[in-house]
Formats: structure tokens, sequence, C-alpha cells
């Protein structure tokens, strides 16, 4: 009887090409949809090309950072994967939480890059949204390792404190992205410059495991 339980168990269970292969197309369409953003700009009589595209700069600054963070979440998502041996729904719906918050990015880089240099609030509820995002995107990321980690989904010999070790790990960017949603209510470009930083952290493998011997 167990061992039937264990067989109707491994067949809800697939592999994870599928979700790759589909996360991949809406990496690179929300990555494509950022550079659209991009104007050139309408000169005033008597202006200069360089400085009207010096002006551009919370533009092209929102574009660096959020391409840096989308390219790093891709790098992070196709490493994760490379380690989960199956998938279950849960695993598949996680992932489509995931990528709800990756398509979602272009538009509050835009709306970010809008009101950046404004003197009004609105450049701090911009950076507010744009942190919110990104901060959810990361809950995401953190929420997908635990879920493998809890349904076995991923071979290693990790103990149980190396698991909660790892999970944390992987979650400290995540405090951080919520923190800059504070952040941003003090200053919307310090609040880019520590999004960029982020970006820069997470460039760097957060999750490892050790495999099973024969794995």
């Amino acid at each position: 009887m167990s061992d039937w339980v264990t067989v109707a168990t491994q067949s809800d269970l697939a592999d994870t090409s599928r979700i790759e292969t589909f996360s991949d197309g809406v990496f690179a369409i929300a990555i494509t949809l950022l550079v659209l953003e991009l104007h050139i700009p309408e000169l005033e009589p008597d202006e200069r090309l360089w400085p009207a595209l010096v002006d551009e700069w919370p533009h092209f600054g929102a574009y660096l950072t959020s391409f840096a963070i989308l390219g790093i979440m891709w790098v992070n998502h196709h490493s994760m994967f490379r380690q989960i041996q199956r998938a279950d729904r849960g695993l598949m719906f996680l992932n489509l939480f995931l990528l709800l918050w990756a398509a979602l990015l272009p538009f509050p880089t835009n709306l970010f890059a809008e009101y950046l240099l404004d003197d009004t609030i609105d450049a701090n509820v911009a950076a507010a949204v744009y942190s919110t995002n990104l901060t959810l995107a990361a809950i995401s990321f953190s929420l997908i390792w635990w879920h493998v980690l809890r349904r076995h989904l991923v071979d290693h010999d990790m103990t149980p404190a190396q698991q909660r070790a790892s999970v944390l790990r992987y979650s400290i960017g995540t405090a951080f992205y919520a923190a800059c949603i504070g952040l941003s209510f003090i200053s919307a470009p310090l609040t880019l410059l520590v999004q960029f930083l982020l970006a820069v952290y997470y460039g760097f493998e957060q999750l490892r495991t050790r495999a099973r011997p024969g794995v």
C-alpha cells in the first residue's frame, strides 16, 4: 500500500522543462519592453542634443537598473531550476506569482523614471511602487526555494538547520527591498541607487545545495 502511495505521489510530479521555457519567454518579453520607454528627446529651438540627452538620465538610469534586475532574476531563476529536479502544482503557481511581478516591472520602471526628479510627493510614491514590485518579486523567489526544499523537489543532503539557513541567506535581500519602500519617502534618487546595488548583491550565487552521493 505504501509503495502504491509513493508511486501515485511521484506521478503527480513533472520535469521542469516547460516551466523554464515559459519563464524564459516572459523574462525575454519583459526585458525587451523596458527599452520601448526610451524616447528621442524633442529639442527646443537652439537646444543641443547632448544636454537634452543628459536631461534624460532618469529614464536611462531606471532602464539600466531594471535591465540589471530582470537579467539577474533570469540568471538566478536558471540557477535555481538547475537544482530543482521535479515540479508539482504548487511550484507552478509560485513560479507564476514570480512572473507576475517580472512582467509588471516595465510599468513601475517608466513611472519611476517619469517622476524621479519631481519635487512633489509623486516622486516618492513612484519610488515606493517600484520598490513594492521588487519586494514582491524577491518574496516570490524565496517562496519558491522554501517550497522546493519542503516538498523535496531538489536533491540534497542538507539538514533542516542548513535548509533554514539557505532560505534565510537567499531572503536577506528581500528585507532590504522592503526597506526601500520606506526609503522611497526619504529620497527617490537614493532609492534607485540602492535598488541597483541590491541587483549587484543578487548577482552572486545565493542558492547552493550539496547533492546526495550518486546524484
